[in-house]
């Protein structure tokens, strides 16, 4: 397989990209916690953002695979010997699944690097629907669907992470679009249900009522994640993550006729309950972002686990227009720190052969 991928990319490089997202609710598509809590029907919320991921698979030396990534030093080893818990794991890993050899893999993503945005994720998304799109163009498989490609990829991360993996970011780039999802633990049942709470059409002017920011200090998931995965274990704060169930299901339903107000009041309370649990949870930059918000009379959420990356706001467009001037100065503060253009995405993944200027 390892030549015949080597001829394909030589004579049509191929490449794919996937969104990241923003989002409410998360943690609870962990089966740790959708499972115990099925009575209750969870749910988490996400927003697809094109701040889009890119990658690109090019020929490379013969029996290795070597990875570049916008933010990371580029690595490169034998195929068989690529080490999964590098910082490139997951990328070594889903090259792996698919007996990827004698590649090239560039990654490009449009989003800043641990910012909480779901990039790693998106990133995997897009580079199994660029070796799909190999294996198909040389007849030795089909190209996989987006609820494939996220199932996969959400596996793939699991069974090489050492941690709980939710399969939310994987859906956001999968499918894109402003989508609640519903997870089921019921035997013979899907895993998930895509409810779409905003459509295409209104995605113009949902924009209007958005901001997203970078505060500019990385996050590390694991920290936030793995504590929240302990309390719950050990029976601790289960009636707050009741509380998140019922504030992310009120935010689609005000999100989805428009209440933007509401909604803002939602992402408050789920941001005090996340406090609440793990104080940590917004760095001091985002803890002044979430200040202004709320004085401003807007909404205002940690994307992701928290701890650092992104912070997005949300609110009637009179109060967004007030509170951008009052991010935008509070940002100055931190030369990493800024606003990032939340337009939303409505594609999810795509595969292509690689432009011209690319091959």
């Amino acid at each position: 397989m390892e030549n015949k991928f080597r001829k394909l990319l030589e004579s049509k490089p191929v490449e794919a990209s996937a969104p990241c997202r923003i989002d409410m609710g998360g943690t609870l598509d962990l089966a740790t916690f959708y499972y115990p809590l099925r009575h209750l029907s969870p749910v988490t919320f996400n927003m697809a953002i094109g701040l889009r991921t890119r990658v690109a698979l090019k020929p490379y030396r013969k029996g290795w695979i070597k990875v570049s990534s916008r933010g990371f030093d580029s690595a490169q080893f034998p195929a068989d010997l690529a080490p999964f818990e590098h910082p490139l794991g997951l990328m070594f890993a889903t090259a792996s699944y698919f007996g990827a050899a004698g590649v090239h893999i560039h990654i490009d993503s449009s989003s800043p690097p641990r910012g909480a945005l779901g990039g790693s994720s998106a990133a995997a998304v897009a580079l199994a629907a660029a070796f799909s799109s190999l294996t198909e163009a040389h007849k030795t498989g089909a190209a996989f669907g987006p609820r494939a490609l996220a199932l996969l990829v959400h596996q793939i991360e699991q069974s090489v992470a050492g941690v709980p993996c939710g399969l939310q970011d994987q859906l956001a780039a999968a499918y894109g679009g402003v989508n609640l999802w519903h997870w089921h633990a019921d035997p013979g049942r899907p895993v998930f249900k895509k409810q779409v709470v905003v459509r295409k059409k209104g995605f113009k002017a949902l924009k209007r009522h958005l901001l997203l920011a970078y505060c500019g200090n990385p996050h590390v998931s694991k920290d936030i994640n793995g504590r929240w995965v302990r309390q719950f274990l050990a029976g601790k704060h289960r009636e707050l993550w009741e509380q998140i169930i019922s504030c992310t299901r009120q935010f689609a339903v005000a999100l989805g006729h428009g209440e933007y107000r509401q909604a803002g009041d939602c992402m408050n309370r789920e941001t005090d309950i996340r406090r609440k649990m793990t104080p940590d949870v917004l760095d001091k930059m985002g803890k002044k972002l979430v200040r202004l918000a709320v004085q401003n009379h807007c909404g205002a959420r940690f994307t992701g686990a928290g701890g650092g990356g992104c912070l997005w706001a949300l609110g009637d467009v009179e109060n967004i227009d007030r509170l951008k001037p009052l991010w935008e100065k509070a940002l100055s503060a931190h030369r990493h720190a800024g606003l990032l253009d939340a337009v939303i995405d409505s594609q999810g993944v795509e595969a292509a052969p690689a432009a011209p200027g690319e091959r």
